[in-house]
């Protein structure tokens, strides 16, 4: 449809016709088999006579439903526009890659890229329009559930992740592939007080600016047609009414011109924040700030049209906000084809093909972080008897909690994986323990009694499976223990306080140290443990996240040795819960613990603990051994409009190839804001041949050494400057320049 035509279409419609294509309902609402009105109409308060206006359609996917339920909408439908469906796919619709957390300690945003478009494809195919992805928040604190679809707690990497996720989602949008990306959640929401959700972010602008926004921009600048609100205040303001977030930064500032959208019910729930009054305030108030769709409340289409008819709001900011919806409608191709061409053989053929478990394999390969390898016990010898135990050592719930769409039946265990590769009569399997024994924290996450106990050993059968466990063990080389975390203790609402392993998981861990095998743990989490008091007790240790569709083949891969781990930390590992929020950038202080003239108890620490982590952003161990040597600068000035070159020589002394990835920190040494003691600028992932070596190259210009001062001004200070290289955040090697106006 022409410019023109949008523009009539849209002066066609009455008020109350513009209004419904701002409201988003969920699938319940278009739901033939029951009474709507008696039902969800009714529970939300809704007219029922705007049900047959609204603009579009949350978390209804498959080819069938879609179409259904589209076919049934435009018949009743008197200017024949098309709705939109929008749904949670995350990290997968039905071929499902490793949690974004996952993701991002693959440092390899290319291969994420790839990832998205696979999952458009099988999006599309199943006649969704929206992803409400990706979520870009930055996390520095693990007790916060959703850390599971974050990157992790860089904005350096966030960014680039968040640019290949939306970039990966909407390509070829509108040419018989790809979806609209809605970059989520807008912003600072990974911020929230102790970890706890939907709490609020109090941070300074300066902090909001440096670190917490970046990733959104990044997003912004892909291109993403969509951004959604975040359900936190910020500096007492619900971000869903603010409109210096949401029109002075995200349109004026950053220019975007597409939707935003609320997250579920946020409109509403300004009242329960204390910011609106009653419903028709929080609509006012929402929509002047700049929010287009209300998701899945009563609020716009209660409100709206009388708000513009007494003159409250004006209509033309009506206009605008139905143009967009328009827009995308258009963009998408859905007035020439509702259907996008979309049907069941069409969807059967898109999902779950070998080529995308392929690359979902590949994915959780190199989403796999190996954090301990104590005498190389990996890759494991394979003509050794194994027991594989552990509650995950053949569980199907290997995806996480937002793979909402998916199939677990379709996921491979890690002991069918095994079982491809291990003859039967060196591999035991237990699942010997529950994932946890707390009743009270699985009631608290909504699941029933009887769900529970279908899911929780009693004390009888528990012990029946523990003195298995021990017998297996014993009988065994060595041991793999799949431990970890259930399903329902991370993603959203899973935040939680203590996070390290379920005490009857370490009670087995440590009861098969005491038989003297050796032990190589592998986690399924979906955000970093706490595993301080359990880490001498293993021999070896894989993260491997919830790993995915392929995640069993990945997990088997890894520890015996078919790839060679190149996963890195995209978010720190506490050594104690006490640490967080704890991340690599902090600040120094005037008491710095090891540098400071004063006694050591008047410094800055913890008298119970270290300051350091029990695992650092960006490590990970290889079966690869690797050294740096070299390091050099092109020089010692850098001049404002000129570029310095740092090189690095990283060698393999080992007899395997293996993938490094090279980080560089900066360090502004005395500025006139205080500066962190490190921000990664830069990283390359390079292929090290065995017994080889490469020389890695970064430039450093003026751009990197910037930063938001408390005036929120954009700058550099001239001066001195530290540039690290190496491994990870810890181990660096490090070379000084000086910055000259």
């Amino acid at each position: 449809m022409s410019p023109t035509d949008l523009k009539k279409l849209l002066s066609s419609l009455t008020l109350t016709e513009k209004v419904g294509q701002l409201v988003q309902l969920s699938g319940e609402f278009f739901d033939t088999k029951q009474n709507i009105v008696t039902g969800p109409v009714q529970k939300m308060g809704l007219n029922p006579e705007m049900v047959p206006l609204v603009g579009s359609v949350l978390n209804v996917v498959g080819a069938e439903k879609t179409r259904k339920i589209q076919q049934a909408y435009l018949k009743n439908s008197s200017h024949k526009i098309p709705l939109l469906f929008m749904a949670d796919i995350v990290y997968g619709l039905k071929t499902v890659y490793p949690i974004p957390l996952g993701m991002g300690a693959t440092w390899d945003p290319n291969l994420i890229k790839k990832a998205y478009q696979n999952t458009a494809s099988e999006a599309y195919a199943s006649g969704a329009h929206v992803s409400f992805a990706p979520m870009v928040d930055i996390v520095r604190d693990a007790r916060w559930g959703r850390s599971l679809e974050s990157t992790g707690e860089d904005p350096v990497l966030n960014a680039r992740m968040a640019a290949a996720m939306v970039e990966g989602f909407q390509h070829n949008l509108g040419k018989d592939s790809g979806i609209a990306a809605c970059v989520k959640h807008f912003a600072a929401y990974g911020a929230a007080e102790s970890g706890r959700e939907y709490n609020s972010v109090d941070m300074s602008e300066m902090k909001l600016f440096q670190d917490y926004l970046p990733p959104y921009k990044a997003a912004v600048d892909a291109g993403t047609e969509m951004v959604m609100t975040s359900f936190n205040t910020i500096n007492g303001v619900p971000v869903t009414a603010s409109s210096y977030l949401l029109h002075n930064i995200l349109r004026e500032t950053w220019g975007f011109e597409g939707i935003i959208i609320s997250d579920y019910a946020a409109v509403n729930e300004l009242i329960a924040h204390g910011y609106s009054s009653n419903q028709s305030e929080a609509a006012k108030d929402a929509f002047v700030a700049g929010v287009d769709i209300d998701m899945q409340s009563s609020a716009y289409a209660n409100n709206l049209d009388s708000l513009i008819t007494n003159g409250q709001v004006d209509e033309s900011k009506l206009n605008a906000a139905v143009l967009k919806v328009l827009q995308l409608k258009n963009k998408l191709g859905l007035f020439e084809d509702p259907y996008r061409g979309v049907d069941k053989q069409v969807e059967s053929n898109a999902i779950l093909s070998s080529e995308k478990r392929d690359l979902a394999r590949e994915v959780s390969n190199k989403a796999m972080v190996l954090l301990k390898n104590e005498n190389n016990i990996l890759p494991l010898d394979t003509n050794k008897k194994i027991a594989l135990i552990g509650p995950y050592a053949d569980e199907k719930e290997l995806l996480g909690l937002w793979a909402v769409h998916a199939d677990r039946n379709e996921t491979v265990t890690i002991a069918e994986a095994f079982r491809e590769v291990i003859p039967a009569n060196r591999l035991l399997v237990r699942k010997d323990t529950n994932i946890t024994d707390d009743v009270g924290m699985l009631r608290g996450l909504g699941l029933s009694d009887d769900v529970i106990s279908e899911n929780i050993l009693t004390k009888k059968q528990a012990k029946t499976e523990f003195d298995s466990a021990i017998e297996i063990a014993n009988k065994s080389d060595v041991v793999i223990f799949a431990a970890g975390e259930h399903t329902f203790e991370s993603g959203e609402g899973g935040s939680k306080t203590n996070i390290t392993l379920p005490e009857n998981q370490k009670k087995l861990i440590k009861a098969i140290r005491k038989l003297g095998k050796k032990i190589i743990l592998v986690t399924i989490n979906g955000r970093p443990l706490v595993l301080t008091d359990i880490i001498d007790d293993v021999d070896a240790v894989i993260v491997a996240w919830f790993p995915g569709t392929e995640g069993g083949h990945a997990i088997a891969n890894t520890i015996l040795g078919k790839t060679n781990p190149s996963g890195r930390l995209s978010m720190t590992f506490p050594y104690s819960v006490g640490q967080l929020p704890i991340y690599y950038s902090r600040l120094t202080t005037g008491r710095p613990e090891t540098k400071s003239t004063h006694s050591s108890r008047f410094t800055s620490r913890y008298i119970d603990s270290t300051n350091d982590p029990l695992f650092p952003f960006g490590f990970g161990l290889s079966y690869s051994q690797f050294n740096y040597a070299d390091m050099k600068l092109s020089g010692d000035v850098l001049h404002e409009g000129e570029t310095l070159t740092l090189s690095v020589v990283v060698s393999n002394q080992s007899d395997r190839d293996g993938i490094e990835t090279v980080q560089m920190y900066i360090q502004d040494l005395f500025a006139k804001v205080v500066q962190p003691e490190k921000r990664l600028k830069n990283f390359k992932k390079v292929l090290v041949p065995a017994r080889s070596e490469v020389t890695v190259s970064f430039d450093i210009d003026v751009e990197m050494l910037k930063y938001f001062d408390n005036q929120l001004h954009y700058n550099f200070d001239p001066g001195d400057f530290k540039v690290y290289v190496g491994h990870d955040s810890l181990h660096l090697a490090e070379a000084e320049f000086v910055l000259r106006a």
